[in-house]
């Protein structure tokens, strides 16, 4: 049951941080609420629950023919290491969110759809973090690797729909203390996860 509530508690870690950081879809988000409403701001929101299907099904087939070579799953855990610790440092040095808001005409999903499938990040996520995290959980259980997707996309949309809801409401949220300080302490945390993924990653190497 530890096991289980951890791949929940990682996916909610690796949602929130991913969702209130800095990126092309927050200032998507942003940008959408600000120029329009909440509403143009959600739509955004959502769009990753939209395109990620495709590419967590890709991953997961790939990462599962895998799963006997571990040399390629020690790189791709190390990899790992590297982008979580380089998302670390970007939140951890974050100040705040920088828009160019310009009047258009909301076409606020379409755009959404547009920023994340364009966008590398979900395919670096899902490639060398979510999938191997969910075929690890899988090893254990069906319910630990569907609460690490639950807890990830509840978690990265929620916060999100959330920043949209307060933006909303006041300007000043992107540049407030709570917010960089929020920003900041998700990534300590994804720091963690970093040292996390670089022993898992010498473990296939029989390093340690």
């Amino acid at each position: 049951m530890l096991e289980e509530f951890t791949f929940l508690l990682s996916g909610i870690i690796f949602g929130l941080t991913l969702g209130i950081s800095p990126g092309p879809l927050l200032t998507l988000v942003i940008s959408e609420t600000l120029k329009h409403n909440r509403k143009e701001g959600i739509k955004v929101a959502i769009a990753p629950i939209i395109t990620d299907l495709p590419i967590v099904l890709i991953t997961l087939l790939i990462l599962s023919k895998m799963s006997n070579f571990d040399p390629i799953l020690g790189s791709i855990s190390i990899l790992g290491a590297i982008f979580i610790g380089y998302l670390a440092y970007e939140n951890i040095f974050a100040k705040s969110v920088k828009l160019n808001i310009q009047d258009v005409k909301p076409q606020s999903l379409k755009r959404g759809i547009i920023a994340n499938f364009l966008s590398p990040h979900p395919y670096i996520f899902w490639f060398i973090i979510g999938a191997p995290t969910v075929l690890k959980a899988l090893g254990i259980s069906l319910f630990s690797a569907v609460s690490f997707i639950l807890g990830f996309y509840v978690f990265l949309v929620g916060s999100k729909i959330f920043i949209a809801t307060v933006v909303e409401k006041s300007r000043s949220f992107l540049k407030s203390n709570i917010y960089v300080y929020a920003i900041k302490f998700l990534g300590i945390l994804l720091l963690i996860f970093s040292v996390m993924f670089l022993m898992e990653g010498l473990k296939f190497f029989g390093v340690i």
